[in-house]
């Protein structure tokens, strides 16, 4: 029964994280790119990250932080994880390569678009890692609990695949690797849940899961705002890239009605 159990917690998170590919689908009503679509795409994605990190991940920290270690240095040790998080997005910021100055138009661009959705997706990967741990540990124990879990998460990854595929089809030109790249932010829950099954359950506890989700909040804060809302802006769309990123953060909350 275990066994039997085991399975069903593992079938549910791969339909959880597979989520970020019906997202993905909106390129296949995308007509041609246009400053005004990349705009609203990047600043919409920058708005879903900002509220999954503090409306999901940082009150989930807190959360088994504070049964870890108490309220007072919960909080501490998730400002702590939160800043670490963040250094580790910066290292990785450091060694994607940047484009170049603009001599002609002396300007530096910001980092282009293929650049922006593979951080994205890596941002994205990362918090659905532990998400995995999340829906195969409720689900083992509790199936009701894993299914109610796994469809809360399955609607907030259909945005997450949109903020992944956007940046990479406009970028390539190619909705194959806009697809991919969306399984592979939406892959990493499975993963996480497989793993969860074969080798972390005895390690699992929730100063290690508060630690996890902090670290993530910490890294996509970081590209929310220096990678994506900066990107939006760059083709002088302001009003747009505001209404952009309003939309995500506004549409993300919806996932908690489910």
């Amino acid at each position: 029964m275990g066994n039997e159990q085991a399975l069903i917690a593992l079938g549910i998170s791969m339909i959880a994280g597979m989520a970020t590919l019906v997202g993905a689908l909106i390129i296949f009503l995308t007509k041609g790119k246009s400053e005004k679509t990349v705009t609203f795409s990047l600043a919409f994605a920058a708005g879903v990250m900002l509220t999954v990190s503090f409306s999901d991940l940082l009150p989930e920290a807190r959360g088994f932080l504070s049964v870890s270690q108490g309220d007072t240095l919960g909080v501490l040790y998730m400002i702590i994880f939160l800043i670490v998080g963040i250094i580790v997005a910066s290292a990785i910021d450091y060694f994607v390569p940047h484009e170049d100055f603009d001599e002609e138009r002396q300007d530096k661009p910001h980092q282009n678009l293929f650049r922006v959705g593979f951080i994205s997706m890596l941002a994205i990967g990362l918090h659905n890692f532990p998400e995995g741990i999340a829906v195969f540990m409720a689900g083992f124990s509790d199936l009701a609990l894993g299914v109610s879990v796994a469809v809360a998460i399955t609607m907030h990854n259909i945005p997450e695949g949109i903020a992944v595929a956007m940046p990479i089809y406009f970028a390539t030109g190619s909705k194959k690797e806009a697809l991919k790249y969306s399984f592979y932010s939406g892959v990493a829950e499975p993963v996480g849940a497989l793993l969860a099954f074969l080798v972390l359950r005895p390690f699992i506890n929730d100063f290690l899961l508060g630690a996890i989700f902090a670290m993530v909040a910490g890294i996509m804060l970081y590209i929310a705002i220096e990678e994506l809302i900066p990107s939006s802006r760059q083709y002088g769309c302001n009003r747009l890239a505001l209404l952009g990123t309003f939309a995500g953060i506004c549409i993300m909350p919806l996932s908690y009605i489910f």
